[in-house]
């Protein structure tokens, strides 16, 4: 298969994490005779430093013009200001609403030997293994909004159209579908009108699946569920908000924010794959981030935009079969032991795919 795979390094760890997925992409490729092509290109607080916009036009054409895009992560000190007139967030929010990446797919999965870096104790940790399907392009985040420079007052607006809320339920059911047939819907029902709605369509969605159990929770009850009993969960489908505070919540039953991928998905193949964590600039350059979230973007990445399902399972089988055997970074290591680099980390998955043929 030939393949164009745009690489948006963005800030502080970023271009780090990134290039190990790269490299392991590439590894893919050659096991399994594919062509893939790379094309760099600025995004977030660097783009803002060269081209006065988190997300330029040249960026956004290389993003049209390829299968996927592999993205690191923005942000960092110097551009914190959230009265900015132009910050690095808003080069995410504006590639996700160009491309309709409506859902943002994000699974959690404890693994039993790192369950002491969980703040949970580790019986409950058994078994946990869910997916977090976000609404991406509405709510809070895209609606109407004021707000009054120093000001008393300020809004932003919650607001969803059925439709909305139709597209994303069905990826949800149909994700439900390949796992264990049973879909949670998060809302705020018994307070706010959207969430009447959201909770109104999903319900009307759930008989075109018959075969997936579907439950609904109020957002407050469900933060905690998902701590004290985490394993009863499946496929969790809320709006963007709510799942935006709800999935980094749900990162520490894996151990270490650094463990988690996420893949923004729209109506077609393409798709942006990215780690949950932040760009973490007090560590940027010291070559120790944990790789494995990026490194697991990239499996959904050719699960889900190349259709290459054994080569997606061969990559997360060998990020597995590298924690087995004791690899870790810093983030991940036991006291007192040593830690590996980030690009070693990437190196015992390589070897683990090669092993595996």
């Amino acid at each position: 298969m030939q393949a164009t795979i745009t690489v948006l390094g963005g800030d502080g760890i970023g271009p780090e994490v990134t290039a190990i997925a790269v490299s392991l992409l590439k590894e893919v490729a050659a096991l399994g005779g594919h062509a893939f092509t790379f094309q760099e290109a600025l995004f977030g607080g660097c783009a803002i430093d060269a081209a006065g916009d988190p997300f330029p036009p040249e960026t956004r054409s290389l993003c049209e013009n390829s299968h996927a895009v592999l993205l690191g992560a923005v942000g960092g000190p110097q551009w914190s200001d959230p009265s900015a007139a132009v910050r690095p967030e808003q080069g995410l929010l504006r590639l996700r609403q160009h491309f309709g990446l409506f859902a943002n797919l994000r699974p959690v999965r404890a693994y039993p030997m790192l369950a002491r870096h969980a703040p949970l104790r580790a019986e409950l940790l058994e078994g946990v293994d869910m997916l977090f399907v976000r609404e991406l392009t509405g709510g809070a985040y895209f609606g109407a909004r004021q707000e009054q420079g120093e000001g008393d007052s300020a809004y932003d607006t919650i607001l969803y159209t059925v439709a909305e809320v139709e597209r994303v339920a069905r990826l949800a059911f149909r994700a439900a579908q390949s796992r264990r047939k049973h879909l949670t819907s998060v809302d705020k029902a018994n307070v706010l009108a959207s969430s009447r709605l959201w909770q109104r369509t999903v319900k009307q969605v759930a008989a075109e699946f018959p075969d997936v159990r579907l439950d609904h929770a109020l957002v407050d009850s469900f933060a905690m569920q998902l701590i004290r009993t985490p394993a009863r969960f499946d496929v969790i489908v809320t709006e963007n908000m709510f799942g935006d505070i709800l999935t980094d919540e749900a990162a520490v039953l894996a151990g270490s924010l650094g463990m988690l991928p996420s893949a923004s998905l729209g109506e077609g193949t393409f798709g942006v794959y990215e780690p949950i964590h932040g760009s973490a600039p007090d560590i940027a350059g010291k070559g120790i981030a944990n790789p494995i979230g990026t490194i697991l973007s990239a499996a959904m990445l050719l699960r889900h935009s190349l259709n290459l399902e054994a080569e997606a399972a061969a990559l997360e089988a060998a990020v597995l079969s590298a924690l087995e055997s004791g690899a870790r970074t810093s983030d991940i290591a036991e006291p007192n032991a040593p830690a590996l680099s980030s690009a070693e980390f990437g190196e015992r998955v390589r070897a683990a795919l090669r092993k595996a043929g």
